[in-house]
């Protein structure tokens, strides 16, 4: 990065205390106004004040000094329009020790762009209806009112609304007063100067007979412009078509764990959920007021899936857990974003077994991205707005969180959780950075916290520990992991402080987990019997991959598919993901992790059937243009999966377990995926009735998707027209609308797919580009196609995403699907004379993982061939 940090900071010669903020909605000229008034104190005798703004209209300022007992005006302004920011000049300089109030009028437009003060829109009864709300994070509350748009810029707010009367605002807090009035109402009350404001604001758009509603809201805690929030609307239909009582029950369950958890209480008096029907993040933790999709916080709860219940858990639970990271105690600048997004605490559904799924769903995931050359640490350098946007991936979430989870296992939940608590008690309505919550875990475990985590937060990457066995019993070390091999020296310096979690059995042979073992040092020789079986990181709470003999994985596989296994479902989860992870970096050979995956065919956990699941797509996904391997994986993949699907069925029972529920689910998709005939056969059977009578009752919640894109990738026009029939109608919920973009992009019709493309361009929402370009890339008939269209259609494109999260997600999707050295070299060419300083990252490490797979055929091709043609021989 060549920007210097104080480019786009503000400087501190004047920081806000309280915004006594007024917004004028007006929905039917899809346009906002607005008066803030901001309390300031003047560090530094100064005659300049700079603050954040963009995308407004400022109206002239004025700035009251409580020293001076003088009002001025500005004398001239100044616009950074690359930093976003105003500078207002003032001819007596405000004295340093003192306390003033600036005064400004502002105005904008209420845009498609879902960032800042933004419309959305819905269909009902066949007529368009639309609303605004907000979404600021990270940088878009100046959009909305001018302000100073940094975390640790923090305020009160005493926020105002007026909007027409037949419409309702919602804001962070409970309103306090709320009245309606008319531009012909001239009746003196209390409030003159809060009529003679709104008339101010309304002249320009509103007639002698409109209505407005004027809603005065309680003042906020001190609290972060991101997190601001507001919204105005007719919000009942969003309350009546859809059952949120789900979400509601999740809500009231999560806080008061939250509560007793970290020994904190919420501290405003109401948490609402806004659900948006264009929405560009998943959700936001506003506090007092949370947003986010449809697909986030919505379910039918007579056709709701097992994935739905559980994305709706994880949102409700991950946002409210915001109240208190990040709302409460909020990170300085976003280096510290992890601080915010790395906790991931949900324990409401024992039976859901969270602390295994994290492992597939965050642990491998983050591994995954950590695991490239254009990795990021989880505390990124981040002084480039530019850059903000981008660092919301799984580093800061991922990572964050199972670093975290590493040290609660290591030092103990109970110790970790209240050394959170200490942190977050000593940094209430304050910022904090990295050192704070280390001191706080310090304090509650006497452990030198921040010398063993520091690596692990500043530094990219993480370790692969190579065991080599001795007479006497392992030796261990530590060197950086590549997805592209071993690291060259300059990539592998880091020395990790790697808590090693060593697994062993005893004469009776029963498992025992030492926790106090650490490798802080390249090499270390432990001793122990290795004619015995063993495993380090057990219970996979390590952030680290693993490397044994191929000897030592089978035993260790062997060990693991026995009924009574000293592995845990922890363990044979981690060691799935680890073998194949290490045959595609070329430290072993796709046939050892082939062997182990067969080795487990008995296993009866869903979870370790999911890691195998994706583990076997990533090999497809790599060798998706060699039909001959193609079709083995899949006759493979038919022989783990087919007769399961056969054993389950498919009806689901009320009162069956949760595993049973989801291994049935993937058991079916997996065989479907991988062609088996009766499979497909069944859910085109169900497909069909349904189209034919509108009935979708033969088709489980829980198969819906699947057979939606079976269905549409068999089939032909109808199919295709009907599937996107249901991503049209916006009272089908919002799972069916996701499941339908995920199937309309599997077609193999050539006029299917070329309606697809330019549906992409002329109907699909901006929220939902994502979806398609994934259900796109999935196909292996549109991998290349869905590159050359984002090329082709570059400029609308980009225009169309700049500043939002979903750029970058986009440019993945195109490109991530590719697979060659060649691909490479075009993706590199193409985008070489483009401005990508709002995807960079994206970019970088999409590139890096075409080069992983181009290197992953070259090195393996022969190896997957020949494991695969002799398991066909003697299947």
């Amino acid at each position: 990065m060549t920007t210097k940090p104080d480019e786009f900071r503000l400087p501190i010669d004047v920081r806000p205390t309280h915004y006594d903020l007024t917004v004028q909605t007006d929905l039917e000229t899809f346009t906002f106004n607005g008066l803030a008034k901001i309390e300031l104190d003047v560090k530094k005798e100064t005659s300049s004040i700079v603050f954040n703004t963009a995308e407004l209209d400022l109206k002239d300022a004025s700035i009251y000094s409580d020293v001076l007992k003088t009002e001025q005006v500005e004398t001239a302004r100044s616009f950074d329009t690359a930093a976003e920011r105003v500078t207002l000049q003032f001819s007596t300089p405000l004295p340093a020790g003192s306390k003033a109030r600036l005064s400004i009028g502002f105005a904008g437009k209420l845009t498609t762009s879902m960032m800042g003060y933004y419309k959305s829109s819905y269909e009902h009864e066949g007529k368009t209806k639309n609303y605004a709300l907000t979404q600021f994070e990270p940088t878009a509350a100046r959009r909305a009112f001018p302000c100073w748009d940094e975390p640790l810029l923090k305020a009160t707010f005493a926020i105002t609304m007026i909007s027409r009367d037949d419409t309702i605002n919602l804001s962070n807090m409970p309103v306090v007063s709320e009245k309606i009035w008319s531009p012909s109402n001239t009746s003196e009350d209390n409030d003159t100067s809060l009529v003679r404001l709104f008339s101010s604001l309304t002249t320009e758009t509103s007639s002698s007979e409109d209505k407005w509603k004027i809603s005065q809201f309680m003042t906020t805690p001190l609290m972060s412009t991101y997190v601001v929030a507001f919204a105005n609307g007719d919000f009942s239909y969003l309350e009546s078509s859809y059952t949120t009582q789900f979400a509601l029950d999740i809500k009231a369950k999560v806080l008061p764990l939250y509560e007793k958890v970290f020994d904190i209480e919420y501290p405003l008096p109401k948490l609402d959920t806004l659900v948006a029907h264009d929405f560009d993040a998943g959700a936001m933790e506003n506090w007092g007021l949370i947003t986010g999709r449809t697909s986030a916080f919505l379910l039918d709860p007579a056709r709701a899936d097992m994935a739905a219940k559980k994305r709706v858990t994880v949102f409700e639970s991950h946002e409210i857990a915001h109240m208190w990271f990040g709302n409460i105690t909020t990170m300085e600048w976003w280096d510290y974003l992890y601080l915010n997004e790395g906790f991931f605490i949900v324990r409401i559904f024992p039976e859901w077994k969270v602390d295994s799924e994290f492992i597939t769903l965050h642990l491998n995931d983050a591994l995954n991205l950590d695991a490239k050359v254009s990795s990021h640490p989880v505390e990124v350098d981040c002084p480039d707005a530019n850059q903000i946007n981008q660092i919301f991936d799984s580093l800061s979430y991922a990572k964050a969180a199972s670093v975290l989870r590493m040290l609660s296992n290591y030092v103990g939940e109970e110790r970790f959780l209240k050394g959170v608590s200490l942190y977050l008690k000593k940094r209430l309505y304050g910022n904090s950075v990295t050192r704070d919550l280390w001191e706080g875990i310090a304090e509650a475990t006497g452990i030198d916290v921040t010398k063993m985590m520091d690596n692990w937060i500043t530094k990219i990457g993480f370790p692969v520990l190579t065991v080599t066995e001795t007479k006497d019993g392992i030796r261990v070390r530590q060197d950086r992991f590549l997805e592209t091999g071993p690291a060259e020296p300059k990539d592998n310096e880091t020395i990790w402080s790697i808590p090693l979690s060593l697994l062993t059995v005893t004469e009776q042979g029963k498992p025992i987990v030492d926790h106090g073992i650490v490798l802080d040092t390249r090499e270390k020789t432990i001793a122990i019997d290795t004619t015995k079986p063993f495993k380090l990181n057990a219970g996979t709470s390590g952030v680290y991959r693993v490397l044994y003999s191929d000897e030592r994985v089978a035993s260790i596989a062997e060990a693991a598919a026995k009924s009574d296994a000293v592995f845990s479902l922890n363990d044979r989860i981690g060691l799935v993901h680890d073998v194949m992870v290490l045959s595609k970096a070329g430290f072993s050979r796709v046939s050892s992790a082939l062997t182990v995956v067969d080795t487990l065919r008995h296993e009866k956990e869903f979870l370790v059937w999911d890691s195998i699941a994706g583990n076997v797509a990533t090999l497809l996904s790599a060798w998706w243009e060699q039909p001959r391997i193609v079709e083995l994986l899949n006759k493979f993949r038919q022989s783990l999966y087919g007769p399961i699907a056969q054993r389950l069925g498919y009806d689901y029972a009320v009162d069956e377990t949760a595993d049973t529920t989801q291994l049935r689910t993937r058991a079916i998709e997996q065989a479907a995926r991988a062609g088996d005939a009766r499979v497909i056969g069944e859910l085109k059977s169900r497909f069909a009735e349904y189209m034919k009578t509108g009935d979708d009752s033969k088709i489980p919640a829980d198969l819906f998707r699947i057979t939606l894109i079976v269905s549409v990738k068999h089939g032909g026009r109808e199919e295709y027209e009907f599937v996107k029939q249901l991503y049209e109608k916006s009272t089908t919920p919002p799972s069916a609308s996701t499941s339908a973009m995920y199937a309309m992009g599997s077609s193999e019709n050539e006029e299917c797919l070329r309606d697809i493309f330019d549906y992409i361009l002329t109907n699909a929402r901006d929220q939902d580009l994502v979806y398609f370009f994934a259900g796109l890339r999935g196909n292996n008939k549109t991998r290349r196609r869905l590159a050359k269209f984002f090329k082709d259609n570059y400029d609308t494109l980009y225009a169309r995403f700049e500043g939002n999260f979903s750029l970058k997600y986009i440019v993945e999707e195109a490109f991530g699907g590719l697979s060659t050295e060649e691909d490479y070299e075009e993706t590199v060419k193409f985008f070489k004379d483009k401005d990508t300083s709002k995807y960079n990252l994206a970019l970088e490490q999409t590139l890096d993982s075409v080069r992983a797979t181009s290197a992953w055929l070259k090195r393996s091709t022969t190896d997957i061939l020949e494991w695969l043609e002799m398991w066909d021989k003697r299947e």
